[in-house]
């Protein structure tokens, strides 16, 4: 199952992107102009060959193997389908860990980036 999560908010502005865990930052981009490939540890080699499908393109590509526990991990529809021992991924933006517009009045159409 591949969920597509909060896709479309880009910036190359240094420290735009934040993480839920401070050591992240140790392994992932400060600039919030990637997407993301997020998943558990049961669906590992199929978030592997997504990145590297996604990573043929123009846009930097990340993947992130965590724990339900990390906050933001488990945010979306693709939870249920770990939780019945399904292969699942949720690309995405990292949503309000770089848009600070998300689930605001300020969250419109004209913050996204269409083009990238």
């Amino acid at each position: 199952m591949i969920c597509l999560e909060m896709i479309g908010f880009f910036t190359d502005k240094e420290n735009s992107q934040s993480y839920p865990l401070a050591i992240m930052k140790l392994f992932y981009p400060s600039t919030g102009n990637f997407i993301g490939v997020v998943n558990n540890y049961g669906s590992s080699s199929f978030a592997a060959q997504i990145k590297k499908h996604m990573s043929a393109t123009s846009i930097n590509v990340e993947m992130l193997k965590a724990p339900s526990f990390v906050k933001g991990v488990d945010f979306s529809d693709h939870r249920n389908y770990w939780k019945f021992g399904y292969d699942a991924v949720m690309i995405t933006d990292t949503a309000f860990y770089r848009n600070k517009n998300y689930h605001q009045d300020t969250d419109t159409i004209d913050t996204l980036n269409l083009v990238k």
